[in-house]
């Protein structure tokens, strides 16, 4: 009955609201698991990443210019 439930396997993104400048980056590079609020800082998925999103998101958080994006494990956050 696993299909019933939520997937909560998996990393999942994090931000760090005091370090986030509002870039708009992460949105930018992984806009399937980041969207903008009407100020410019993000807004992130609470679920977990698909395996198919990972590279991307290491991608995200390696280019986050004060390294607010984070990517953990499951349960993160």
């Amino acid at each position: 009955m696993t299909g019933d439930r939520p997937n909560l396997e998996g990393p999942r993104l994090t931000v760090d609201p005091i370090a986030c400048d509002g870039h708009g980056l992460c949105a930018d590079l992984l806009p399937e698991a980041v969207t903008l609020d009407e100020w410019g800082y993000p807004l992130i998925d609470p679920g977990p990443l698909p395996a198919e999103l990972l590279a991307h998101a290491k991608r995200a958080v390696a280019a986050c210019p004060t390294l607010a994006l984070r990517l953990g494990p499951a349960g993160a956050g």
